[in-house]
């Protein structure tokens, strides 16, 4: 049956006028309507009322039309609009007719499937303000076999304002597994789901062997829709007075981020602290802004208070559009080193690199081409024409350069499946030097390179498997010779399978490889029908002489490069294998990376070993062996973990490690963390940091699912 309020006149256009919106109406279903005493509508049996996007559902309701009231028998069952998802439980209730006002009794109310408060008597103001007595709340599972939860907070009084979403208790007591552990007069606690609320944060304990235990206590303060500010004292034991600070501001272009803290410690005499500013911006015509700050007092200031591990600061401005035939990207700005072997007065610190794209299809040609303009300027904050570093380079060395570089290359298909291709470069530089007696103020130099290529993949299908074999042939050349000029970012060339078909191993400008030479490479892959792949890869790089460009230890010295092996295996499964290494004809190794990852739903894994023979050219001096693993697990039952550590075989022992733990629940959320960092540094002591945050799940943004237990039998 249904039932629906109306109001009906002879007029035709006054029965439009008076018929009110779908949203005043009531809707009422039940199993059974009748009228009593003329004035009172009794709806009995499975009763459902909807009206105003509430949902009331009872066993029996009695509309009192003089009184203008409903007075209900339950089990009661009334949903609410809005942002709280509140939904109210009870066995009797009063309550005015658009279900705005009145009382409940013995009623329990759920917000957000999280939250539940059980009370006595709860009763609703104009829809917006709902006050409860004698009330239990929690958000923990309660079982019949434990009906104990694991935390819950008692008050003879809590208020819920819809419209502040906030959630006051009076005379609360907070209890931990029945164990009553505070108690505080007045809590003021954010409703389910609110994201942005001033108030304190969860509190964060934190023990360190250089500063003892101690506390942070954040404080939040929301300064508007798209502002606030985070204020975090941090105390440890009488041994630091600490004061974070965190402002954050969005904008209809972008967003920025101001940190800082200012601490007095034992560890170092006076006051120390640090600044960090990040800014994103989007510009007009597509261009992307971004820029930073980042000062600190002192080279340990960072990993005494855990803020990263970063030895080395940049502070500037970066620009950058992005389109489908065009890039631009220039970035400006002061790196600030905090590792012992660096001098900032020495080192190119300051410095501005930019990049100008174009690719193009030329009509008459056909193929690809390209422009590229790119700059780099250095500057040394000494002014000394010496080389008091032994790195090579005069300690007060600054250099501009200006380059530009044309590509055109084409691609043929011919014969059995056979792809050839030609490709030819001319590069150009301009470069001005200052306080650096080995070269001229100003050097002009041009290179041309050529290069022909060509790939031929056979393709075989047997059984479940399909097998793909390609060799892969190439010739470049370019004049023995190019001008010297100041080597600034290309001191460290690499060789591997991503540049063993490229015109120069050299990552930048600065350098380029000359001479003629022959790039050859084999390639062979299994394809598995059940998921799996395995794959097998060597090159090398024959040259016609040895120019000496490349320094011992990076695998392309001498007129034959090392062998280049690369290898992997991927299964359907998620594991992933794969290694690379450099040796000679000896065999011996000069480089080997090895890398090993598995992702799966309750377990990942992400291990790496490196070995790097010694090449003091790249301030090696030693041999590099190292291990790296990161892995991270979930037990069930709300338990998860990550183990990462860093082992150093050289120096015989590990250079970092660190475990986290967490617990969540339905209604917890408990992190543990221990990170041990071992240096031999004399500015950075080694040290032990013990970290541990307990966050009660149901006030505010939830982060993460959370685990729901069940009951036991």
């Amino acid at each position: 049956m249904r039932a629906q309020d109306a109001t009906a006149t002879a007029s035709t256009t006054t029965q439009d006028a008076a018929i009110p919106s779908s949203d005043e109406l009531a809707t009422l279903l039940a199993d059974r309507v009748s009228i009593r005493n003329q004035n009172e509508l009794v709806a009995e049996g499975n009763v459902e009322v909807f009206y105003k996007s509430n949902r009331l559902s009872a066993k029996r309701v009695v509309y009192d039309q003089k009184a203008d009231k409903l007075y209900l028998e339950g089990p009661i069952r009334l949903v609410q609009p809005g942002q709280s998802q509140a939904v109210i439980l009870a066995s009797q209730a009063e309550l005015s007719s658009d279900l705005q006002n009145g009382i409940l009794l013995s009623a329990r109310m759920v917000m957000a499937r999280e939250l539940q408060l059980a009370a006595a008597r709860i009763e609703r103001r104009d829809g917006a303000i709902t006050i409860m007595n004698k009330v239990v709340a929690s958000s923990c599972e309660v079982c019949r076999t434990n009906p104990t939860p694991l935390w819950e907070i008692r008050a003879s009084r809590v208020v819920h304002n819809a419209t502040t979403r906030q959630i006051v208790f009076e005379d609360a007591q907070f209890r931990a597994a029945g164990v009553p552990i505070a108690y505080l007069p007045r809590l003021r606690l954010p409703a389910p789901g609110v994201r942005r609320m001033t108030g304190f944060l969860a509190p964060q304990f934190r023990t360190t062997s250089g500063l003892g235990p101690g506390l942070l206590v954040p404080y939040f303060i929301a300064l508007g829709p798209s502002r606030d500010l985070t204020v975090t004292p941090y105390v440890a034991t009488s041994r630091t007075e600490t004061l974070n600070l965190r402002y954050r501001q969005a904008f209809n272009w972008g967003k920025m981020e101001w940190s800082g803290a200012l601490s007095n410690d034992d560890i170092r005499s006076g006051t120390r602290g640090y600044l960090f500013g990040d800014l994103e911006a989007q510009l007009p015509r597509e261009f992307r802004l971004t820029a930073q700050l980042r000062l600190v007092s002192d080279d340990s200031y960072l990993l005494n208070y855990g803020l990263g591990d970063d030895d080395r600061l940049w502070s500037g401005v970066e620009l950058e559009r992005v389109r489908r035939d065009e890039m631009i990207w220039t970035r400006v700005g002061n790196i600030h080193s905090l590792r012992a072997d660096e001098n900032n007065s020495t080192e190119p610190m300051l410095s501005g690199t930019g990049e100008w794209i174009r690719t193009f299809r030329p009509a008459g040609i056909g193929g690809q081409g390209s422009l590229r303009f790119s700059t780099l300027a250095t500057r040394r904050a000494s002014s000394s024409t010496l080389d008091l570093n032994g790195d090579g380079r005069p300690d007060g060395r600054d250099m501009v350069r200006g380059s530009l570089t044309a590509d055109w290359r084409r691609n043929w298909l011919f014969g059995p499946g056979m792809l050839g291709s030609l490709e030819a470069q001319f590069a150009g530089d301009i470069i001005e030097t200052n306080q650096d007696p080995a070269f001229s103020d100003t050097i002009l130099r041009g290179q041309p390179t050529v290069a022909a290529e060509i790939r031929w993949p056979w393709v075989k299908t047997s059984g479940r498997a399909a097998y793909v074999i390609e060799p892969v042939a190439q010739i470049v050349w370019a004049p023995d010779h190019l001008a010297d000029a100041p080597n600034e970012d290309s001191q460290l060339p690499e060789f591997d399978g991503g540049n063993l078909f490229s015109l120069t191993r050299y990552p930048g400008e600065d350098a380029r490889e000359t001479g003629l030479r022959a790039n050859v490479g084999l390639g062979w892959t299994r394809y598995d029908s059940s998921g799996w792949s395995l794959g097998v890869a060597a090159g090398r790089v024959f040259r016609q002489r040895d120019l000496s460009q490349f320094s011992q230890g990076t695998g392309l010295s001498g007129t034959k490069s090392d062998w280049l092996l690369a290898t992997h295996l991927a299964t359907a499964n998620g594991l992933t294998l794969s290694n690379r290494a450099l040796f000679d004809d000896n065999f011996s190794v000069s480089r080997d990376e090895l890398r090993l990852s598995r992702a799966g739903d309750d377990f990942n894994v992400s291990a790496g070993y490196l070995w790097l023979e010694k090449n003091p050219a790249e301030g090696r001096d030693d041999n590099m062996s190292e291990l790296m693993l990161d892995t991270g697990w979930r037990w069930g039952n709300g338990w998860s973990g990550t183990l990462s550590t860093r082992y150093d075989f050289t120096a015989e022992r590990a250079a970092r490690a660190k475990l986290g733990l967490r617990y969540q629940t339905e209604c917890i959320a408990v992190d543990l963390s221990l990170s041990r960092r071992f240096t031999s540094s004399t500015s950075v002591a080694p040290e032990t940091d013990f970290g541990l945050s307990v966050q009660l799940v149901g006030f505010g943004a939830s982060g993460g699912a959370p685990a729901r237990r069940t009951c036991g039998g």
